[in-house]
């Protein structure tokens, strides 16, 4: 397989310009432009911007790798305020408006195809709540941060969604998490990794697996 075509981008933001990095499988650079579009996209969502997170999180990049080897390229972004995009932290209100402005880009990057939407930690909780008004085809949510970002009225989202959770997470609670997704309608795909850590640490090529099995399952 040949390595994917990296194409580093600045991309229109609410609070200002997002710097966003795009995958597309095989060295394949179709596009509206060429007249070639993808039957899907992934947007990836980053962890805490103020712990570290970004575009380049190992998570992500997981993330990322899983939509290429599927067919379809991937899209990674810094939130604003995160390397050189610009703006500030907002608690995930604003983030959420980065991610939304990211899938606009991508739907008119490639037309018609469909959204595969995922984060890590802070940034599936972000995903989530983009997933709202984004209608996302798919939906994954590694380690969501529903405990660090206000999920207050964010229903379930009306699409196929997994939710990978390790049950020694030492920075999101577990049993947390798993009560906050029995009580979602419809319920996600719950994976729970025995024994995984919030970082995935040696469980990222299963990981990995986990996700191109779910998203390939609805190709």
């Amino acid at each position: 397989m040949r390595p994917p075509r990296a194409e580093r981008v600045t991309l229109p933001g609410p609070a200002g310009a997002l710097a966003a990095l795009i995958e597309s499988p095989g060295g394949d650079t179709a596009d509206a432009a060429t007249g070639g579009v993808p039957a899907a996209f992934g947007v990836l969502c980053h962890p805490h911007p103020l712990y570290g997170g970004t575009l380049d999180n190992k998570v992500v990049y997981t993330l990322a790798r899983a939509c290429i080897e599927c067919g379809a390229p991937a899209l990674r972004f810094n939130f604003r305020g995160v390397g050189a995009s610009a703006g500030r932290y907002d608690e995930g209100r604003g983030e959420t408006e980065d991610a939304l402005a990211v899938i606009r880009y991508g739907r008119q990057r490639w037309p018609g195809a469909a959204l595969w939407l995922a984060g890590f930690s802070f940034g599936a909780a972000v995903a989530m709540r983009a997933a709202q008004r984004a209608c996302p085809e798919a939906l994954v949510t590694v380690a969501p941060g529903i405990t660090r970002v206000g999920m207050e009225g964010v229903p379930s989202p009306q699409c196929r969604w997994l939710l990978v959770q390790g049950d020694a997470d030492e920075v999101i609670e577990p049993a947390a998490v798993f009560e906050w997704a029995q009580g979602q309608s419809p319920a996600p795909d719950v994976r729970r990794f025995a024994g995984g850590g919030h970082f995935f640490h040696g469980r990222l090529q299963e990981l990995r697996q986990t996700v191109v099995q779910f998203l390939a399952s609805g190709a």
